[in-house]
């Protein structure tokens, strides 16, 4: 598909129409940080022309493995699998946008519209897990972007990788804001029997307005929660992730949304303050000014509260909770509300005993 090159640059400090891009996160699209050339609009007077439709690039990658290892001590996973690179949800928060600099593009509009697909996804993992020596782990299944973001309606790659899993009896754990997962609620209720399966959505507002800006291309509210009571009735264990936490935006729905998740069906929490890494942090200060600039002041103060006096704490230790009499609060508001409402707190562990290599069989002899 053709792509529109024109960057949706102004003035630092200037207001864009307060819905830029019709179904688009960020308002700008700036250079990414290690391009050799940066350019910026300038006011020429002349009244702006409502910014031209966006449309949605989407090319193949060629990877030479799929499984990605980590070993943060903040994330309860040492393994991860992203088929897709950039997310056409576009949420504007997204802590995965400045790893498009890397491939020369925008952590702006491009990582929301020029997307890169990873077609030998399933055929890598089976590889990989046949490998002499591997020890199964459970997989995170969407830590960057969206398994379950647009595009994979005709791509299918995310079928395809929990196919593998399925198969190999091999544990996994889905990060979705996507309604798009109970297409492949048969294969997840399965490994849901076996103790091989956990589903977390993420819900950090009930207000389908504030959410059609927040993440213009994921499903509204109530559609996320209609899946976490698909999934649980199904016998998919669901956590909710009230994440992120915006400052002065959200925060004041914690309660709300975990009583509307666990009536639908969650039973364990995830929770993590907004953080912004990178070209995020002006992307989402430009999103405030745009749609809430009455707000911005106030959520980045109490950013920089949680954060020992910076908009982003990169620690480990830090970067997911913060510090600080307001990270506190939040923190104890998500314990009181998750006890109250009878939520387990963290993933849950998951079954490695039953792991067979993708093609071994049982010798008849």
């Amino acid at each position: 598909m053709r792509h529109d090159p024109s960057p949706a640059l102004r003035l630092p400090g200037s207001t864009p129409p307060p819905e830029g891009r019709r179904g688009r996160g960020a308002t700008a699209n700036p250079a990414g940080r290690f391009e050799p050339a940066r350019r910026e609009a300038f006011d020429d007077g002349w009244e702006p022309e409502a910014p031209s439709p966006l449309r949605t690039e989407v090319r193949p990658e060629r990877s030479s493995s799929i499984i990605a290892r980590n070993t943060s001590p903040d994330i309860p996973f040492d393994r991860s699998i992203n088929p897709y690179r950039g997310c056409e949800h576009g949420c504007i928060y997204c802590y995965a946008r400045p790893t498009h600099a890397y491939l020369g593009l925008s952590p702006g509009l491009d990582f929301e519209s020029r997307l890169f697909t990873k077609p030998d996804a399933a055929a890598l993992l089976r590889r990989e897990l046949a490998a002499p020596g591997y020890r199964p782990e459970t997989i995170a299944l969407g830590t960057a972007t969206d398994p379950y973001q647009p595009i994979e309606r005709e791509q299918r790659l995310t079928r395809a990788v929990l196919e593998v899993l399925d198969e190999a009896r091999h544990p996994v754990g889905v990060t979705t804001k996507s309604d798009l997962i109970l297409r492949d609620l048969d294969l997840l209720a399965r490994m849901a029997s076996r103790n091989l399966a956990l589903v977390a959505i993420s819900l950090p507002t009930l207000d389908p307005a504030l959410s059609r800006r927040l993440d213009p291309r994921a499903p509204r509210p109530e559609k996320r929660l209609a899946a976490m009571r698909a999934l649980s009735e199904a016998g998919v264990p669901v956590m909710v992730n009230v994440s992120p936490i915006v400052p002065g935006l959200t925060d004041h729905e914690i309660e709300a949304v975990l009583e509307a998740a666990r009536a639908h069906g969650a039973s364990r929490i995830g929770h993590a303050l907004l953080r912004l890494p990178g070209e995020v942090k002006d992307l989402v200060a430009d999103w405030f000014a745009a749609h809430y600039p009455e707000r911005k002041e106030r959520a980045f103060a109490l950013l920089r509260q949680s954060r020992g006096g910076q908009e982003n704490d990169s620690r480990f230790g830090h970067r997911f909770r913060g510090e600080g009499p307001y990270a506190e609060m939040v923190g104890q508001r998500v314990r009181l509300a998750g006890k109250r409402l009878g939520f387990a707190f963290g993933r849950m562990a998951l079954n490695r005993a039953d792991f067979r290599a993708p093609g071994a069989q049982l010798s008849l002899f």
